[in-house]
């Protein structure tokens, strides 16, 4: 799959701006992101943008997703942010424990050198596309 056509001008600079050592793992997680949205029942089209000057992807219109982030935290390596009030961080350390290292209720964080373990990255980031869908789902039934 070759690589999809960013968004808008302002995204291709922010992925361009990111550290050599990381810019190559921001990329595969930017695709990653963009398969399993692609993938995964009633997530809909992504938008991808900028929030605090970071590449983020949103469902604008089906809405079952929560923001996802990527960026350079100030310690180095990379991160995939999510918003710190959903829920999902403390979920992901339910499930998969030391698996992933962690910021607090935000973040999943890697070394520079690290491959996220791809299983677990990509289940992370499917619950965070359906996590409004999931809600609803649990208010409902």
């Amino acid at each position: 799959m070759a690589k999809p056509a960013f968004a808008s001008p302002d995204v291709a600079r922010a992925f361009a701006g990111f550290p050599r050592e990381v810019s190559t793992k921001l990329a595969a997680l930017r695709k990653l992101i963009l398969r399993i949205a692609a993938e995964t029942e009633g997530v809909g089209p992504i938008e991808e943008t900028l929030k605090w000057g970071q590449p983020s992807y949103l469902t604008p219109e089906t809405g079952s997703g929560s923001t996802i982030r990527l960026g350079v935290p100030k310690a180095g390596g990379y991160a995939i942010y999510f918003h710190c009030q959903s829920g999902l961080v403390p979920a992901f350390r339910a499930l998969y424990g030391d698996v992933f290292r962690y910021d607090g209720k935000r973040a999943l964080l890697f070394a520079a050198d690290e491959t996220p373990p791809a299983g677990a990255t990509a289940h992370c980031i499917a619950m965070a596309l359906t996590h409004h869908l999931d809600k609803r789902k649990r208010r409902a039934g």
